[in-house]
C-alpha cells in the first residue's frame, strides 16, 4: 500500500524539487549577473559542465538500452539544443539583466499557458470540454498565470519583514531596472523557447526513451551551440533529466504546471538574499497560485482514476460471453481504447 501511494506521489514531489531547484538557481543566476558575468558565458558553462556530469551515466546504465540512433531523432536533439540552451537560457539571462528575480520568475508563469496551446495543437492533450476534471486543469492553468501576474502587477502595502527595510536601496540597485520592457519581451522570448523545449521533449520521448543518453546529448550540442553563439551547471542536466521522467508519466503539461510554484519560492528566497520586499499583493498571488494547481492536481488525479477503471475492465472485455459465439466477430467492435496520461 505504502509503495502504491509513493508510486502516486513521486511525479509531484518531482516536480516540486524541480521548482526549488530553478528557484534557487535563478538566485545564483541573478548573483552572478550583477557582479557583471556574461549571460551567454554563464549559459555555456551550465550545460558544458552538466554534459560532462551526464555522459559517464548514459555510457554506463544505458549501454545495452540506448535506442537506435535515426536522422528525425537527431534532428529532434539539435532543435531541444536550441530552444532551451540557446534561446531560452540566453533570452532569459538577459533580460534579468533589466529586472529583479523575482519579476523574471513571474514572467515565467507564461510557460505553462504556452505549452498548454502547444500540446493541444500537437494533440499531446486531449480536452473536453463537457468534462469537469478539464474545465479544472484549464482553470487551474489559468488560476495559476493570475496568480502569478496578481504578484507581478499588483504591489499593495509593504509587510515589514526584519531582514528586507534596511538594504531596500541596495535591492533597488542591485536590480538594474534600467530598461524592464526590454527585459521583459528578451524573457518572454526565453519563456517561448523554454516552452517548446518541453513539448517537443515530450515527443522526443515516445521515440528515444533514453533520458540520460537524451540529457547528455542535448546538454552537449546546447553547450557546442551556445559557444559558437558566443565567440549551470548541474541544474540543467537534473532539470532535463528529472522533467523528462515526469513528462513519460504525466505529460508537459503537468510539469510547466508547476511552473508558477518557482516564482512563490523565488519571492521567499529574494526576501532574504537581496532583501527584496515583501508586499501584500504577493502573498495574496502566492495564495492563488496554490488554488490553481490544487485544480490541476485535481484534474490530473480523475484523469488517472480513468484510466485504471479502463485498464480494469480490459480483461472483462477479452472474455465476455460475446467472445464465445460461433457469429463472425468484428475485430473492431471489441477493441477497448485505453485514454492515454493526458486524455481527459
Amino acid at each position: 500500500m505504502n509503495s502504491k501511494v509513493l508510486q502516486k506521489l513521486r511525479p509531484f514531489i518531482g516536480v516540486i524539487f524541480l521548482q526549488f531547484g530553478s528557484a534557487g538557481f535563478g538566485i545564483v543566476a541573478k548573483a552572478a549577473l550583477n557582479q557583471g558575468s556574461s549571460n551567454y558565458t554563464f549559459a555555456v558553462y551550465r550545460n558544458a559542465i552538466a554534459a560532462a556530469l551526464f555522459i559517464p551515466f548514459a555510457l554506463i546504465f544505458e549501454r545495452k538500452t540506448r535506442p537506435k540512433m535515426t536522422f528525425s531523432v537527431m534532428w529532434k536533439i539539435f532543435l531541444l539544443s536550441l530552444f532551451d540552451p540557446v534561446i531560452g537560457q540566453n533570452m532569459f539571462y538577459a533580460g534579468m539583466r533589466y529586472s529583479s528575480a523575482t519579476f523574471a520568475a513571474a514572467l515565467c508563469n507564461l510557460i505553462p499557458a504556452i505549452t498548454f496551446v502547444l500540446a493541444w495543437i500537437l494533440r499531446l492533450v486531449k480536452v473536453n470540454f463537457k468534462s469537469l476534471h478539464s474545465h479544472a486543469k484549464i482553470m487551474g492553468t489559468l488560476v495559476t498565470v493570475g496568480g502569478a501576474m496578481i504578484m507581478t502587477l499588483i504591489a499593495g502595502p509593504v509587510i515589514g519583514l526584519p531582514w528586507t527595510h534596511e538594504s531596500h536601496d541596495n535591492q533597488q540597485a542591485s536590480a538594474n531596472p534600467e530598461n524592464p520592457v526590454k527585459g521583459a519581451i528578451m524573457i518572454a522570448v526565453g519563456c517561448t523557447g523554454y516552452s517548446a523545449f518541453y513539448t517537443l521533449q515530450a515527443i522526443t520521448l515516445k521515440s528515444y526513451p533514453a533520458g540520460l543518453s537524451l540529457t547528455a546529448m542535448v546538454c552537449s550540442l546546447g553547450a557546442f551551440l551556445g559557444t559558437i553563439l558566443t565567440f549551470g551547471v548541474v541544474c540543467s542536466g537534473i532539470t532535463y533529466y528529472l522533467s523528462g521522467v515526469i513528462m513519460k508519466e504525466k505529460g508537459p503539461v503537468f510539469v510547466t504546471a508547476f511552473n508558477p510554484l518557482g516564482m512563490v519560492i523565488v519571492a521567499v528566497l529574494s526576501s532574504f538574499i537581496f532583501a527584496e520586499q515583501m508586499t501584500v499583493g504577493k502573498v495574496c498571488g502566492a495564495t492563488v497560485i496554490v488554488i490553481g494547481l490544487y485544480l490541476v492536481i485535481w484534474g490530473k488525479s480523475k484523469d488517472q482514476k480513468a484510466i485504471e477503471i479502463s485498464q480494469q475492465q480490459l480483461p472483462k472485455t477479452a472474455t465476455s460471453p460475446s467472445s464465445t459465439n460461433d457469429e463472425p466477430k468484428d475485430d473492431h467492435a471489441n477493441k477497448t481504447i485505453i485514454a492515454g496520461p493526458e486524455a481527459v
